[in-house]
């Protein structure tokens, strides 16, 4: 019997023993030895690079470099922006090429900023680059078809791109009351049965609601001064709410500001080092984190809800982006659920209403630094469109307003670098390159690089696009606002006539100039913004 004991006691000591032998050894291989090993590997390729710290690798340098640039506003108003926007990715880029190496945590990160081999990355033609592994927490706010990877992808991307379509988007708002022009009434009732600009009167009720109350603001005074940074996301917001789900920015209204909340949180996480089975501890902020995401999903869960029991009672088509979603769905079969059209809905939600909002406010102060542009633009939508809401036709004939917009995108994109990851052992211009490895794409750069933009790459000179985006820069394209490959975003067409139709019926009724308190101090949350809001005079014409 004692024999027996004692071999039973000896098992589970070795067993232990071995336990905790595997854990030391594979924590050792995780957090030292594979990391030393890849730098060896990328070094032996020619990559320069910082050396691998343990555990943080360059978070720490990563997040103290984007404290202090962002710490104060840049003393000067110029376009100069790049080493304060991305100071870490500037800086290895300055210091070690173009081709360079850093470390996420215990990742190899490999910056890429060559145009030619960023554009080889971004087609992705052999499937080895997908989107990099998140931090749990990060992925409480960025879902739907953006995160998916493979065949899931691309059943996923063919499911949802015909709800994008220009002439799938079939909105009929009510006309709002009071007007931007004596027949405003009148002429988005033209717009509404007009063919194809079915999308067209959302976007004219969201801007005369805008214009309506930029009116009333200046009236008394015949100028005000205003940060238009808000402005712009509650109309970005509104167009969304309107086009999307068929309703106004009121109803939208919480989940524009609960997600705006959680990319803060987001990137907070983002940023931190990550112990797995953290999110699963009830911290404050996990806690908050997880109350967002739950409130959100259930009042998108109760627009569908809503949605789908209006369908069935023949009350409302399938005319905005919700609507086609739940027919994507039924379409599917059992391939997409009611959980995958809410991650749809927030992603565009989110996507949406930042990348507009912060285009339309980087226009105005860009368009208040260069008054003769903001006449040029004036004069344009004047002659074209009158003071009448434009149509579809009218700013097909917006030619500076897009190469202004085009330019403004260039200048100040929203967002400044393209993450990638390796899934398999591949090659980037016959580099190879071991899986696991991050790549960072750091667009920014390339939108300002003399070598495609000329030496004078960070003026603004709209006249770079007067023959349209492949002959804006030298040799080749080095514009990727909206990503590149299978995978550019497909709101980009959305975003345009949207910016298109704000920038110019504000054009129409105000001119305007910064404010003595606006501070120029663009930063990266999520997207590019002014961190100290955008305020500017505007004067009634």
């Amino acid at each position: 019997m004692e024999c027996s004991n004692f071999s039973f006691i000896n098992t589970i000591v070795v067993s232990v023993a071995t336990l905790l032998l595997y854990s030391v050894l594979r924590i050792t291989y995780v957090v030292w030895w594979r990391p030393k090993s890849l730098e060896w590997y990328l070094r032996r390729q020619g990559i320069k690079g910082t050396s691998y710290k343990l555990f943080h690798g360059d978070t720490k340098e990563l997040v103290m470099s984007s404290k202090e640039a962002w710490s104060k506003p840049m003393t000067q108003i110029t376009h100069h922006i790049v080493p304060r926007v991305i100071p870490f990715v500037y800086q290895m880029v300055e210091n070690y090429g173009k081709i360079s190496m850093s470390w996420k945590e215990t990742r190899a990160s490999i910056i890429v900023a060559d145009t030619e081999l960023m554009k080889l990355v971004l087609e992705n033609k052999n499937g080895h680059f997908v989107k990099p592994p998140l931090n749990p927490l990060v992925d409480l706010l960025q879902l739907g078809v953006s995160t998916l990877e493979g065949e899931k992808w691309a059943k996923r991307r063919r499911l949802i791109t015909p709800a994008f379509h220009l002439e799938k988007l079939k909105v009929t708002p009510n006309a709002p009351e009071g007007s931007c022009s004596t027949n405003k009434t009148i002429a988005i009732h033209v717009l509404m049965v007009s063919g194809k600009q079915e999308m067209i009167p959302a976007f004219a009720t969201s801007c005369c609601n805008l214009v309506e109350r930029w009116t009333e603001l200046v009236s008394l005074e015949g100028s005000c001064e205003w940060d238009v940074a808000p402005e712009f996301h509650n109309l970005a917001g509104d167009v969304i709410a309107r086009t999307a789900f068929g309703s106004s920015y009121e109803e939208g209204k919480k989940i524009f500001e609960l997600q705006k909340e959680q990319a803060v949180l987001v990137l907070e996480a983002y940023y931190s080092f990550y112990v797995p089975g953290f999110r699963f501890i009830p911290t404050r902020k996990n806690k908050r984190r997880y109350d967002i995401d739950k409130e959100i999903k259930t009042t998108l869960r109760d627009m569908i809800h809503k949605k789908e029991q209006a369908i069935k009672n023949g009350e409302f088509k399938d005319n905005d982006l919700l609507g086609l979603l739940l027919q994507c769905k039924e379409q599917s079969g059992n391939e997409m659920t009611v959980e995958d059209v809410i991650e749809e809905c927030k992603l565009f939600y989110f996507a949406g209403q930042e990348t507009t909002a912060n285009w339309l406010t980087w226009t105005l102060i860009t368009l208040s630094m260069y008054p003769n542009w903001q006449e040029k633009a004036r004069q344009e939508v004047l002659q074209i469109c009158g003071k009448k809401i434009p149509s579809a036709e009218n700013m097909n004939h917006l030619k500076v307003v897009s190469m202004i917009l085009y330019e403004v995108l260039r200048l100040y994109p929203p967002v400044t670098v393209l993450p990638r990851h390796t899934s398999k052992k591949t090659s980037i211009g016959g580099m190879p390159i071991p899986a696991g490895v991050d790549i960072q794409l750091p667009t920014l750069l390339l939108h300002y690089e003399p070598e495609y933009w000329g030496d004078d790459a960070e003026e603004f000179r709209p006249e770079r696009f007067a023959e349209g985006v492949s002959k804006a820069s030298k040799d080749q394209i080095a514009f990727y606002p909206f990503g590149w490959g299978p995978r550019f975003c497909l709101g980009q067409n959305f975003a345009m006539i949207e910016a298109k139709m704000a920038l110019a019926m504000i054009l129409q009724r105000f001119w305007f100039e910064l404010s003595p308190s606006y501070m120029h101090a663009p930063y990266q949350v999520i997207t590019l913004q002014p961190q100290h809001g955008a305020p500017v005079i505007l004067h009634q014409i």
